[in-house]
């Protein structure tokens, strides 16, 4: 987190990180270019560009889609997501650059302004075979540049996390329209199966992914609580939640994440204020609850991030009861400090009780 806006706040991860996406880019592009030089001797330095950046562009949103979900089922891909951003910028990057060496080649050379000779040197848009997809693109594109363009936190600040995320969401739309570009765009200019084939293994790649995802997220939704005579709800039983580690639940429709760390439970809300990141699935490090996804801290107790942070998330009232730990299904406001609930102290009395 930053008090204030900055350009980059370059850390090692950040470096490490980008080091790695633009040599993996560029190995990608000299050995599209390389091979495709091979197979079509007969192509421009334009067509090869073209399809160098198209494809390594779609390819990359494909992995752009992949890590949300993949992280859901196995925190070990975290590590992607971190500067996830910095993959979407790439990707819009690399998009640019296909449309704009596919508008010199294909639409600069006449006396319509190139951008207008998109959408009308192709009129065909009720026949499948001849629709116009490049147009298709092009609105793809500008998706991705108003994600690019708004991916500093400046804008999730001001927009609020909610109105950024449905903002971002738009992604979907943008992936849907270069789907049906890069098929429509197959349909007219080639015949090889191994191109469709690829195209769907990377569409079923991502759907399959989000539907596993968004099956285990359900299992979460749907978990059995028992309500007590107070209103308090059965959780689970203390030792099944890891030290410093959470379980996640759901409360009167929100998910809820509730840690043990030092012979303790506290509870709070499981969304993020940075990019609504699911704070059950990270831990508590040097005292306070971390997300998984971008480092945002808070304070079990309360749900204050430390200072100079101001961030807040709301709280829950929890006990242990005979080794059980039972959360109040109301929120706090954020920032309301709740009393830990003591696992040992409830655990000596259920001795006494013996």
């Amino acid at each position: 987190m930053s008090v204030q806006y900055q350009a980059v706040g370059w850390n090692r991860q950040k470096r490490i990180y980008d080091l790695v996406l633009v040599a993996a880019v560029a190995l990608y592009l000299g050995v599209s270019i390389g091979v495709g030089a091979l197979v079509h001797p007969q192509a421009t330095v334009e067509t090869l560009l073209i399809r160098a950046c198209g494809t390594a562009a779609f390819l990359l949103l494909h992995i752009v889609l992949s890590i949300g979900p993949l992280c859901r089922l196995n925190p070990h891909f975290l590590p992607l997501l971190y500067n996830r951003r910095h993959l979407g910028v790439t990707t819009f990057l690399l998009g640019l650059a296909h449309g704009a060496f596919a508008i010199v080649q294909f639409h600069a050379l006449g006396n319509i302004n190139p951008l207008v000779s998109v959408f009308i040197s192709n009129r065909h848009y009720g026949s499948l075979a001849e629709f116009p997809f490049q147009a298709l693109g092009f609105f793809a594109l500008l998706i991705l540049f108003l994600m690019a363009a708004t991916s500093h936190d400046f804008w999730l600040r001001n927009l609020t996390a909610p109105m950024w995320k449905r903002l971002h969401m738009l992604v979907y739309l943008a992936y849907g329209l270069l789907v049906a570009h890069v098929t429509l765009g197959a349909l007219q200019s080639e015949r090889s199966p191994l191109l469709a084939a690829v195209l769907a293994a990377g569409f079923l790649t991502v759907l399959s992914l989000h539907l596993v995802a968004g099956f285990h997220e359900r299992r979460t939704d749907e978990r059995a609580t028992q309500h007590n005579d107070d209103g308090f709800v059965d959780v689970c039983h203390a030792d099944e939640i890891p030290e410093k580690r959470a379980v996640i639940i759901s409360l009167s429709g929100e998910r809820v994440a509730v840690f043990r760390y030092d012979g303790q439970v506290s509870a709070v809300s499981n969304v993020c204020q940075h990019q609504n990141g699911p704070l059950g699935e990270g831990r508590i490090i040097d005292g306070c609850v971390t997300c998984p996804w971008h480092g945002y801290q808070y304070r079990p107790d309360n749900g204050v991030s430390p200072p100079p942070f101001p961030e807040k998330i709301p709280t829950f009232c929890t006990r242990v009861r005979g080794g059980r730990v039972l959360v109040h299904p109301r929120p706090n406001p954020p920032g309301t400090r709740v009393e830990p609930a003591r696992i040992e102290a409830a655990q000596g009395e259920k001795y006494a009780a013996r």
